[in-house]
């Protein structure tokens, strides 16, 4: 069902300079002192291209979209970025701790080009809803550069591990790429020259997009708008196995804000008690030890100020965590609609539980929301079945990196 490709990508070479200096986390991940940083280590460094600077005097001839296609034609120009002689496919090893644990993992997928398939087809399956500003500002970047410079987060399923094993053999020598990120994850590369025995093997499988997509709807888009460009019709992917043990999903968090000071913490609480036992609690042990041995309900924290609260939903049914919250806490016990909560008007989200409830402590947020991490299965469950998560139900980590390869259509 899944047709993959080898390719030729356009990659840095010596003459750029360290790796390290290069690459960056994915567009949508960079904040803006993560683009001030990267513009500080190298004159090539991908944000140019992937999230350039607007200035006050952009115009249609000359803008943050016009500057990246530039870029990216002097640097394949000079020798900075030059195409693989030979097609392959590109095994990609993430080496990484989990925060909070300190277990030490590797994730292992693998780098081709993915046909882009209608969701209607029963090929490509999502899981969240997308918003229309990202995808208008991706396709005007695939506009002007005809290139994908990150890669699609796809999940495929192979419980037996077949294809993982290929890809160790592949990576038996020394990679052609290694470098490690801002967050402590060591990523490598090798390159496997005979894509046949995976291709074959991933001809069977449905995918799952994991993370991307927002870029997956836009390359949709731009092959629609460009039915006779040759490559318009694929994207750049890495595919994971969803059964590998290096597969993590963690938790996002939920920060509200906003809300009139009666509200928190009596008025919340009054109007959940309904939908939820609520206990004060003094730790986050007991909610961890209550969502490991109770791991068939929902059990939600919520930090307001210096108290902690455990709630528990009254209902038995095996819901989405995340979607309880966003439909019983949030819209029903806060009030706050759905629209305000896609337009993040009242929320905004963070990663890690003690960095969630240090901001209620400190004031920076009224109520601070915990969840326990989404499942890999609960995930594929939700997708196979044609439905959709609420906003930030998943966050696979870590992230893959931008500016290993990159897919230039012509």
């Amino acid at each position: 069902m899944a047709r993959i490709y080898p390719f030729q990508p356009l990659r840095y070479t010596a003459e750029a300079g360290p790796l390290g200096n290069l690459v960056t986390q994915p567009y949508d991940k960079i904040s803006p002192a993560m683009r001030t940083r990267y513009l500080s280590l190298s004159p090539y460094n991908l944000v140019r291209v992937i999230l350039g600077e607007p200035t006050p005097a952009d115009s249609p001839a000359d803008n943050v979209y016009t500057r990246a296609a530039r870029h990216l034609n002097d640097w394949t120009a000079g020798g900075i970025l030059a195409r693989d002689a030979d097609p392959g496919i590109f095994p990609y090893f993430q080496e990484f701790t989990i925060p909070d644990t300190g277990e030490r993992l590797v994730r292992k997928g693998f780098i081709a080009l993915g046909a882009i398939e209608d969701y209607a087809a029963g090929v490509v399956h999502r899981h969240e809803q997308t918003l229309s500003g990202p995808k208008r500002d991706r396709l005007e970047l695939l506009r002007h550069t005809h290139a994908h410079f990150g890669q699609l987060f796809m999940l495929y399923p192979d419980p037996a591990g077949t294809i993982d094993a290929l890809l160790d053999a592949g990576a038996a020598s020394a990679p052609l790429a290694e470098v490690a990120d801002e967050y402590g994850a060591m990523h490598r590369v090798w390159k496997i020259r005979d894509a046949s025995p995976i291709q074959e093997l991933m001809g069977e499988k449905k995918l799952l997009i994991a993370d991307g997509h927002h870029r997956y709807e836009t390359a949709l888009a731009f092959r629609d708008e460009n039915p006779c460009l040759p490559g318009a019709d694929r994207v750049m992917m890495t595919f994971v196995n969803m059964y590998s043990p290096g597969l993590q999903i963690l938790a996002t968090h939920r920060l509200v804000n906003g809300l009139p000071s009666e509200t928190v913490p009596d008025g919340f609480l009054r109007a959940a008690a309904g939908d939820f036992h609520v206990e004060e609690i003094h730790s986050l042990e007991p909610l961890r030890r209550a969502w490991n041995e109770r791991p068939d309900r929902t059990i939600i924290g919520a930090a307001m100020g210096t108290r902690l609260f455990a709630l528990e939903y009254r209902v038995r049914r095996g819901d989405l965590d995340v979607r309880v919250l966003h439909e019983r806490v949030l819209a029903k016990a806060l009030d706050i609609a759905e629209d305000a909560v896609r337009d993040e008007k009242h929320l905004r989200y963070i990663r890690g539980m003690d960095q969630a409830v240090d901001e209620a402590r400190k004031g920076a947020a009224q109520i601070a929301f915990l969840l326990k991490p989404t499942s890999v299965r609960q995930v594929a469950d939700t997708s196979f079945a044609g439905g959709v998560m609420p906003q930030k139900s998943t966050d696979f980590y870590p992230k893959l990196l931008s500016g290993l390869a990159i897919y230039k259509l012509d």
